[in-house]
């Protein structure tokens, strides 16, 4: 810890499905250092692995020198759940962490990097999907979030399911024959698709790992493959309705921003445009400012951490309770 006087120093934490990244910064948010592992996500990567990314990149941050965080903000999916927040405390707790700890779901550290502390949505596509949001009496609503298995519709894991989809189902002739054949075959370096079956069951793959197809939809269709084009499509709609319901439960109005962050955004760029128009022409949100979140995540923690230094983080409260077991 800092003396008395000294200038805060925070780290803000963002821990996604694919990559967890630490940045510690300075009582001006101004970024010291930087370090990046692979997912930390309880879901999909247990509690051990999880503990040991963050042990790794904490230390990595802070280096040899003597200067400690006062706070630290850790953005992280499901800790709205109590059993996983407990689960974080007790990671934090055992890695030696001595820092004021905060921690939060990481939609808000992205809402926060990409629209500041006012109002706004959020809708993250990455391995999984999810919109958040807060108003001005800092409530805030969610929608998805609930898990590759019941939902996550929208995501790079869900883009990259279809895209395996359409081609066993070409293969079959239950479906169209598709662009995305040859694309998948390639990815997965086989000629075949049953051979996808060793592929995707025998090898045990991630979540993360089957949302890296996602950018196969994308390059088919720009090459005018109906199949990819209405996976896309679907997506669009998913995200956009998630947008939606998040607007509806809190009543936000007027020109309020809308931020697209996630790594299907970048791997379906036809996305970005796509969730735009859905947008505009939907009588809910037709003023909504939506842009892409060009900033890290991370820095949205820092923001918060260094808030929580200064006095106390303003932390948005569920607007219903059905929302905190999500």
């Amino acid at each position: 810890m800092q003396g008395p006087h000294t200038p805060p120093l925070v780290i803000g934490i963002d821990a996604g499905g694919t990559k967890t990244e630490a940045v510690l910064a300075d009582g001006q948010g101004e970024v010291i250092a930087r370090a990046r592992r692979g997912g930390a996500n309880l879901a999909a990567h247990g509690e051990l692995e999880v503990e040991k990314t963050l042990h790794e990149l904490i230390e990595e941050v802070l280096g040899d020198g003597p200067a400690r965080p006062d706070v630290i903000c850790l953005g992280i999916a499901g800790v709205d759940r109590p059993d996983d927040s407990a689960i974080i405390h007790g990671i934090m707790r055992r890695i030696g962490a001595r820092a004021r700890l905060l921690v939060t779901n990481d939609a808000l550290i992205a809402l926060v990097a990409g629209a500041g502390v006012g109002p706004g949505v959020v809708v993250i596509a990455g391995t999984g999907s999810i919109a958040y949001g807060r108003n001005a009496r800092n409530e805030a609503a969610r929608a998805g979030g609930w898990g590759y298995i019941l939902a996550d519709e929208g995501s790079g894991f869900w883009i990259g399911r279809q895209a395996l989809r359409a081609v066993v189902r070409a293969a079959d002739g239950r479906g169209p024959a598709t662009a995305l054949t040859p694309l998948v075959l390639d990815f997965f370096g086989v000629s075949r698709a049953e051979q996808l079956v060793r592929e995707v069951y025998r090898t045990y793959l991630k979540p993360s790992d089957i949302a890296r197809c996602a950018r196969l939809v994308q390059q088919a269709r720009e090459g005018g493959d109906a199949v990819a084009a209405h996976i896309a499509s679907v997506a669009a709609d998913e995200l956009s309705a998630a947008v939606r319901s998040v607007v509806r439960q809190l009543e936000l109005d007027g020109g309020f921003p809308v931020v697209m962050a996630g790594g299907a955004f970048h791997a379906v760029p036809w996305l970005q445009d796509a969730l735009r128009a859905r947008l505009a022409e939907a009588s809910i949100a037709p003023a909504a400012q939506v842009h892409l979140l060009t900033t890290d995540p991370a820095l949205g923690a820092v923001r918060l951490a260094l808030a929580e230094a200064r006095g106390g983080a303003s932390i948005p409260t569920y607007k219903t309770r059905d929302h905190l077991a999500l």
